[in-house]
């Protein structure tokens, strides 16, 4: 029955969920069965079948990413303090940089990254061409990402500086400001099966391999250092790892 499902979201939306940690996608389908007071899942494939727009929102439960500015911050104070000025420094000025945010949801990872760029560059004294690629496949996370805009309770997580510096406050909600924003383009993409980025300083895929089973896991991390210039850099999550190709890369 997961199989079926699997095929009928494949079939609509072209993204194939069936390497998917299982557990995890069984515990969003359960809440979808428990929404719609429907008892199994052979039921549940009559009634995807019944009703199509059933799928969209099942694909949007299943993408429903957990996300916020400077996520598991002491990582970010590394990237600051250390790690980015010594990238930076092996760089000719005004060159351009690369960076890709995997799994970049409703956008915040992204703009935290630029923000530190945008503040490492300063304490070094040079400037580049910063480009930052953001990729997702929820086409309405994407939507809200653009915008650059978001509810005032960010103020949790972006200093009162920084929020003077990169947003402008209108009507209670704070947007990301027009040099913030042009660093970054956020484009619709599947890490799984499109076609990746080149010539990397950086890739930051935090907090989606968790999502993914084993298999998955062993192919995207050879992808990542492929994509990568030497030296550069992988931004994982605290709870992920390379697994078994520690001759790609060496730990920070």
């Amino acid at each position: 029955q997961m199989q079926k499902i699997f095929a009928m979201i494949r079939s609509a939306t072209g993204n194939d969920f069936s390497h998917y940690k299982q557990s995890t996608i069984a515990r969003r389908i359960e809440r979808r069965l428990v929404v719609n007071q429907i008892e199994g899942l052979s039921d549940y494939v009559r009634y995807l079948q019944e009703n199509p727009g059933e799928i969209d929102v099942l694909f949007k439960n299943l993408t429903i990413g957990v996300t916020r500015f400077f996520r598991e911050s002491e990582a970010y104070d590394l990237l600051k303090e250390a790690v980015l000025p010594a990238l930076l420094r092996r760089k000719e000025p005004n060159t351009t940089i690369r960076f890709w945010v995997s799994g970049c949801s409703t956008g915040e990872e992204a703009y935290s990254l630029g923000m530190i760029l945008l503040e490492v560059m300063d304490t070094i004294k040079r400037q580049f061409d910063v480009k930052i690629f953001a990729t997702d496949i929820d086409a309405a996370a994407l939507d809200i990402a653009r915008k650059g805009v978001y509810p005032e309770n960010i103020g949790a997580d972006v200093t009162r500086e920084r929020l003077i510096r990169f947003f402008i406050k209108e009507q209670g909600l704070y947007k990301v400001n027009k040099p913030l924003r042009g660093m970054v383009v956020f484009s619709l993409q599947n890490v799984i099966k499109d076609p990746p980025f080149s010539r990397l300083d950086l890739v930051s895929c935090r907090n989606l391999m968790i999502y993914l089973d084993n298999v998955l896991q062993k192919k995207i991390i050879p992808l990542f250092h492929y994509t990568l210039n030497p030296g550069g850099i992988l931004f994982l999550g605290t709870s992920e790892s390379i697994g078994e190709h520690h001759d790609f890369f060496e730990p920070i």
